[in-house]
């Protein structure tokens, strides 16, 4: 939650406000440290003068009434602003007024200037864009994810298109991708989707992995529920993966998933309590089997869904915590999204994630120009287009840091960690731990090269 702090400093430096003779001090050196306020420290401290009764027997707390304003020392007060986290916020705000006597005020600074970016809005940026930041470090270090196999668990690939888009071939691993029995088509020629748009992502941060074409979303099976139908040939999928992970020699293992797909409404799901539910449930059997193929070393990535309070997806039906089943598996990155200017996209959902608490776990990129698999102007849009970002970046890192040296657990702590903070202080249900961060990652894969320092 972003706010505005008014305040009463010192006369004296309320003088060096006022006076434009002189430079304005920074917004730490009259609000200092606030307990639970980021403040922002490029604002620079904003004058507000007192309003007075003109007439000697005015009211002096009404508006409604002749004014006069005053910018002297001893009545105008500042203005700095700063951001809170939206968790438990009402208590943060008393918590933040009570706490010096010189915070006169607080007051909300929503986003007025421009809408969020919603899925009916046009493209932020290109992949151009996206390689600038993110994939560049990682080539300078010469991580492409040479090799890493990288599993689209989607609509199934398209590589003629890719190659077109990015003007060279790209090929499909066919002999260890998989699909749902009764699926018809051959890996890497399923029609134009969004697999594709998934495998192009990817591949704009990561150019030399081996795709794994994994169709799982063609499947017409009916279950019980939704997501039974669905979830019964993802098990089948994971379970294919496995058995090629637990065949790779425990030095040279390695393997990444990538998952733009969930459950939208609690209607497609058995309910919460009954044993057969998926979205809180990590005893479900497609939550189990996350879990193992994460111990066994896969890196699995999870879109963290479109259901963001701004301009949710049409079909969202969560009234709360929209992040559930293995899209807030605590073994999983679950992966938020942002534009290219850095800016959360109003659709991307926020936690708590429902089988684990801190959710999403990072942002990255999103809704900009870049696959076409939808047209020729529609975006790569959705939190479906940056977990195959973030996806690249995982298996780029793979490319050189085998999981004997890094598991995919400790992968996740150094994304974490990484990250660029950007939302409220510290740790949000916006962004996470902020927007993936590649030079840092860069770094510290260095150090793990010279002296295998545990990062």
């Amino acid at each position: 939650m972003r706010v505005i702090v008014q305040m009463r400093p010192e006369p004296d430096l309320v003088q060096a406000i006022v006076d434009p003779s002189v430079s304005t001090p920074p917004a730490s050196d009259v609000a200092g440290a606030l307990p639970g306020l980021a403040l922002d420290p490029d604002f620079v401290p904003v004058p507000v003068p007192q309003p007075k009764p003109v007439y000697a027997d005015g009211d002096p707390l009404s508006l409604d009434q002749p004014l006069t304003f005053s910018l002297a020392p001893e009545d105008a007060s500042v203005l700095v602003r700063g951001e809170i986290q939206d968790r438990d916020g009402a208590a943060r705000l008393a918590m933040l007024g009570a706490t010096r006597p010189d915070i006169v005020g607080i007051s909300a600074d929503p986003a007025v200037e421009t809408m969020p970016t919603c899925g009916n809005t046009p493209p932020v940026g290109d992949w151009h864009d996206v390689q600038r930041f993110v994939t560049d470090a990682l080539k300078s270090e010469g991580l492409d994810g040479t090799g890493v196999p990288l599993a689209i668990v989607d609509t199934g690939i398209n590589v003629a298109h890719l190659g077109q888009i990015l003007g060279s071939p790209v090929t499909v691993d066919a002999a260890r991708s998989w699909k749902p029995p009764g699926v018809a088509g051959t890996f890497g020629q399923f029609p134009v989707n969004h697999g594709t748009m998934c495998a192009f992502d990817s591949l704009i941060v990561a150019r030399e992995v081996s795709l794994l074409d994994i169709p799982v979303l063609l499947s017409q099976r009916q279950g019980a529920t939704v997501m039974e139908g669905l979830l019964s040939d993802a098990i089948s999928a994971y379970a294919h993966l496995w058995g090629l992970l637990e065949q790779m020699p425990r030095e040279r293992r390695r393997m990444v998933i990538s998952n733009s797909w969930g459950s939208f409404k609690p209607t497609w799901d058995f309910p919460p309590g009954h044993p057969g539910n998926y979205s809180d449930n990590r005893a479900h059997p497609f939550n189990l089997i996350v879990a193992a193929l994460e111990v066994s070393g896969a890196d699995i990535l999870f879109a963290a869904g479109n259901c963001g309070v701004e301009c949710p997806d049409g079909r969202c039906g969560f009234p709360s915590r929209p992040i559930n089943g293995a899209n807030s598996h605590p073994s999983v990155l679950s992966v938020a999204g942002v534009d290219t200017h850095d800016a959360r996209v109003g659709y991307s959902s926020q936690g708590p994630g429902r089988l684990a608490v801190r959710k999403p776990d990072i942002a990255t990129y999103t809704h900009f120009s870049g696959s076409k698999a939808f047209g020729q102007n529609s975006p790569d849009s959705g939190t479906s287009a940056a977990c195959p970002v973030a996806a690249g970046v995982v298996a780029a890192i793979r490319s050189k840091v085998s999981v004997k040296d890094l598991s995919p657990s400790r992968m996740r702590t150094l994304i974490r960690r990484s990250a660029h903070d950007v939302g409220g202080h510290g740790y949000d249900f916006d962004y996470g731990y902020g927007i993936i961060n590649t030079p840092s990652i860069v770094d510290a894969v260095r150090r793990l090269g010279k002296t295998n320092a545990r990062l």
